[in-house]
């Protein structure tokens, strides 16, 4: 019996909700070491600037909410 499952058995929808979420997550933390990375957030239109490592990984779990800049 194989005890991992298999990819293909799952819904996609909540794989990416999962994925998307543990990337917030690891990126969060990330984050608050790094003034570099919070520009690039910025500059993706997630206000993300000034906020807490929790704060920081709920808003990457939404679209960006501002204007991209380049």
């Amino acid at each position: 019996m194989n005890a991992i499952p298999d990819p293909q058995d799952g819904d996609p929808a909540e794989d990416i909700v999962r994925v998307n979420a543990a990337l917030s997550e690891w990126a969060a933390r990330s984050a608050a070491d790094s003034a570099t990375l919070i520009d690039r957030f910025e500059d993706l239109g997630y206000a993300v600037r000034g906020k807490s490592e929790a704060e920081i990984a709920e808003i990457l779990r939404q679209p960006p909410t501002g204007q991209r800049r380049t």
